[in-house]
């Protein structure tokens, strides 16, 4: 890429990549900008909807600064470079991409529930080693105790499990028009509390409307529009021009009965658009542009000028913006005939889906670089709420009292992408779970930074790359699927944790205090790895169960599960105990069974435990899916086999022992327990 620079008192053509500050260079109509300059003279309209993902070009006149990345789409200007490189707009952009990186929560949980399981073993094998020291035991003779307990407390199977939650989650969400970047994602959006969004083609259309029309004279409201849709050219794609012949088509007005003679496109020197038509009446000329400039041209006198600034001031407060059109007959003066409040309109399904997010604990802020009156109105118009706040503001409070302002407002106003990326960091350091919704390449770092990065349809590729969900759909209704499945991911795993830590347990604890009481390791190694692998990676199944999801966001607590766990494993240790008993007094259960008839008692009571922690309240009052039911079933009748047949380490087992077992652990699990833990909750939610 070139550039027009002046060197040495001539203008060359060289190489972008040479710029330094200081040099003058020449931009006009289709340049690529190759670093930050300032306007020296000249006016031009600068594309920056690469950097901001605004449609609308960006006016510059003198002593404003034209952005690297940008393309000049109207006029010519002089410029001198200030910042290359790195140290442009696009480039300090791109470095906060690379610095930015979210918490990783899923690795912390990971590593909360590894550390609990081996805190607790850890604590039961000292128990078993002092024990066997005080009865005379050899330290060699209990290490194949500890190989058991160590293999069964290992959860070898959690990782798969976080893994095949999300690769599931994420096809649901592909189904739905959402695409997942980041596989854990989906997990960090069940606990989202705050959601950042960006106002322009998220809350907004991204397209100029008409707002409200103000008529003088005879005129209406739709000559008003139509005179401005006859100086408008289709074929020129402009924002404005679109505006005002899309409301002459909703009004049904009669453009199509005048015939376009001659079009003189918006230039920033006149700042009007004028058309010559033919028609009904003859030949007249339409105009349209800025208040100053038609209004001049018109004549408007003093008193009538006062009216007019009063509908300009008023269209500022609401974020409009305001433009005049006239009408003149060929050597008349121009008459002015309205002026036309334009703005971008929000999207039909922003406010619901506000509301919606609201319903369900996530707090939507306004993230935007727009005027403070632009941002608050369509807050408002949204149900986002009025409390808007300049970014500045934030920047000269003290940093607690900056902490507290931010998280009460509902609006930042005229914020550059720095803002943005210190918000989301500053939220995270409260300790919020933060999405950060956009589209342009001034929102990656801040879609990078926070958990739950959301890149609109209409969004770069820089933005789609940086962020960790992509809506394939307009507007922000899809974000609500994000959350949804991620709460059903959320209970799922949370459902295959309890389970986890509550077999750890009753593992642990029945064999050590059966040790305890027999003297003898009352199951093989053998049959201990079988049992692993029977209960663990079938356990997996879980990630396609059905679960009745949230409505307020997630918390992931493993204190509180360990608290749970141990209470209910404890009771399943009790009855595990008692059954194993029952089976050495009672069922003739000998010596060369005992290894297959304690594996019968753990695995059964783990197997039945699924259905007893998937569900607070009675195990009926939800269906497992197809999917866990059938595999849970097939690998009860799996265990009855290899139990009678005596297969794969375990001793052959009489049929009417193994009944009795599943009939016991049935009873004591889906009744006893279950209605225990039903009670249990029910107290503590009084």
């Amino acid at each position: 890429m070139t550039s027009r620079v002046l060197r040495g008192g001539k203008w060359e053509s060289l190489p972008a990549r040479e710029l330094a500050p200081g040099d003058i260079v020449r931009l006009r109509t289709g340049d690529f900008v190759p670093a930050d300059a300032i306007v020296v003279s000249g006016e031009l309209s600068a594309d920056q909807s690469a950097l901001t993902g605004e449609s609308e070009a960006a006016a510059k006149k003198a002593d404003d600064i034209v952005y690297s990345g940008s393309i000049v789409s109207q006029g010519e200007a002089t410029c001198i470079v200030v910042l290359t490189g790195a140290g442009t707009y696009f480039g300090r952009t791109a470095q906060l991409v690379q610095i930015a990186k979210p918490k990783l929560h899923i690795e912390e949980v990971i590593s909360q529930v590894v550390t609990w399981l081996l805190a607790m073993v850890l604590i039961v094998l000292a128990f078993a080693f002092a024990f066997s020291l005080a009865k005379g035991f050899n330290p060699v003779e209990v290490l194949p105790l500890i190989l058991i307990l160590l293999l069964g407390a290992i959860p070898v199977a959690l990782p798969a499990m976080f893994t095949v939650s999300m690769a599931l989650g994420a096809r649901e969400l592909a189904d739905n028009g959402v695409l997942v970047t980041r596989l854990s994602a989906p997990d960090d959006a069940a606990s989202m509390d705050i959601l950042c969004v960006d106002k322009t083609g998220t809350l907004t259309m991204n397209r100029v409307a008409v707002a409200k029309v103000m008529r003088l004279g005879k005129c209406s409201e739709d000559d008003v529009i139509l005179y401005g849709a006859l100086a408008s050219k289709e074929e020129n794609h402009d924002s404005i021009d679109m505006a005002f012949i899309n409301a002459a088509l909703e009004r049904k007005l009669p453009v199509s009965s005048y015939a376009q003679k001659g079009f003189v496109p918006f230039s920033p020197q006149t700042r009007r658009t004028e058309a010559v038509l033919e028609g009904k009446g003859g030949r007249f000329k339409a105009m349209k542009g800025s208040v100053d400039s038609i209004a001049g041209m018109c004549g408007v006198s003093s008193k009538a000028r006062l009216r007019l600034d009063g509908f300009v001031s008023d269209c500022a407060k609401s974020g409009y913006r305001a433009l005049a059109v006239s009408k003149s007959r060929a050597g008349a003066k121009p008459v002015l005939v309205g002026l036309v409040a334009l703005y971008d309109p929000p999207r039909p399904d922003s406010a619901d889906v506000v509301a919606k997010l609201g319903e369900l604990g996530v707090s939507v802020k306004m993230l935007t670089g727009d005027a403070l009156p632009v941002a608050r109105e369509i807050a408002g118009l949204v149900g986002i709420g009025r409390n808007a706040i300049k970014f500045s503001q934030l920047r000269g409070a003290q940093s607690g009292k900056a902490a507290a302002l931010a998280e009460k407002s509902d609006v930042f106003a005229e914020i550059y992408p720095e803002d943005k990326y210190a918000i989301v960091r500053d939220f995270q350091a409260r300790g919020h779970i933060v999405g950060m919704t956009g589209d342009g390449v001034n929102d990656a770092p801040a879609l990078k930074q926070a958990e739950v990065g959301v890149a609109v349809s209409s969004a770069t590729d820089v933005a789609k790359g940086a962020a960790s969900i992509v809506l394939i759909r307009e507007g922000l209704a899809n974000m609500l699927e994000p959350i949804r499945v991620g709460r059903m991911m959320f209970r799922r795993i949370n459902t295959w944790i309890l389970n986890k830590i509550t077999k750890t347990i009753l593992q642990v604890c029945f064999i050590v205090i059966a040790f305890v009481l027999t003297g003898q390791y009352i199951i093989s190694s053998s049959a201990m790895l079988l049992l692993v692998f029977m209960i663990d990676f079938v356990t997996i199944s879980l990630s396609t169960d059905n679960v009745k999801w949230s409505r307020k966001p997630e918390v992931w607590n493993i204190g509180a599960l360990v608290k749970v766990a141990i209470a209910q494993g404890f009771l399943l240790v009790i009855e595990a105990l008692g059954l194993l008993y029952i089976g050495l007094a009672y069922l003739g259960v000998r010596q060369a069974m005992l290894s297959t008839f304690s594996f019968e008692i753990l695995f059964y009571f783990t197997a039945l435990l699924i259905f007893v922690v998937r569900e607070k309240g009675r195990f009926w009052e939800s269906a497992p899916s197809a999917f866990l039911f059938s595999v849970i079933g097939l690998d009860m009748l799996i265990a009855a086999f290899l139990s009678t047949v005596g297969i794969l380490g375990l001793a052959p087992m009489p049929l009417g022992i193994t009944a009795f077992v599943v009939a016991y652990a049935m009873f004591f699990s889906l009744f006893v327990n279950d209605w225990i833990k039903t009670l249990a909750l029910g107290a503590g939610r009084e």
